[in-house]
């Protein structure tokens, strides 16, 4: 995959969904803003919104140095990523694809981050079926046990992106997640009002809200 329609800095307007469909079926949806960007040349807003929202590499992990130790050469990583708000971030899933010299797609990496303040990268290595298959190797959502495997799918980042997370176990998806966005052009003013309207805190405050929601209705929490 070449990289010739993938545009930096943008905004995607994106839906999130999350599903779950055992021992409990439940599904709650929010909106979200995530930021397309270039992780070596990070967008530094002016004026207020350089104190308001925006991408910092200390909230990832060290994507180069990840890269280097499973040996993948990328002359090029655009993630996928939500960003911080009045200094505070947190977010779900981040996805780094990483292209090489000759502008095709390398790599592709799932950054996971849960609410205790767990974050785990994943190299993801993409079937004919355009999916990827990776054990779990750290507790996100409280409900769930560790056992597990991920599938995955994500699409290249252009005019749209796509990125589908399920949790697979003993032949069942007890769990699944889609992040589905549209691009548009990331500006001053439009990072300041995606900021205000989709913030890192709501989107935390929404997860734990359906958190109580399902412990409420008896789903038990698991020991991580």
């Amino acid at each position: 995959m070449v990289s010739h329609d993938i545009v930096v800095p943008a905004l995607y307007d994106a839906e999130v969904a999350h599903s779950r469909r055992s021992p409990l079926v439940h599904r709650f949806a929010y909106r979200a803003t995530y930021w397309l960007v270039d992780f070596d040349e990070l967008p530094q807003p002016r004026g207020i919104a350089r104190w308001c929202t925006g991408v910092r590499k200390q909230d990832h992990v060290d994507i180069r140095g990840f890269l280097d130790d499973h040996g993948v050469a990328a002359a090029r990583v655009v993630m996928l990523t939500g960003a911080r708000s009045f200094g505070y971030t947190f977010d779900p899933i981040s996805v780094f694809w990483c292209y090489d010299e000759a502008d095709a797609q390398c790599a592709v990496v799932a950054e996971v981050h849960n609410t205790y303040g767990g974050r785990h990268a994943y190299l993801l290595e993409f079937d004919t079926h355009g999916e990827a298959e990776i054990e779990k190797a750290m507790p996100v959502s409280p409900f769930n046990e560790m056992g597990g495997t991920y599938r995955i799918r994500a699409s290249p980042p252009t005019s749209t992106v796509s990125v589908r997370v399920s949790l697979e176990r003993e032949g069942q998806e007890p769990f699944v997640a889609s992040l589905r966005g549209s691009r548009r052009r990331l500006t001053r003013m439009s990072a300041l009002v995606s900021m205000l309207r989709h913030s890192s805190a709501r989107t935390r405050v929404l997860i734990q809200w359906e958190a109580l929601r399902l412990w409420r209705r008896g789903l038990m929490v698991q020991s991580r």
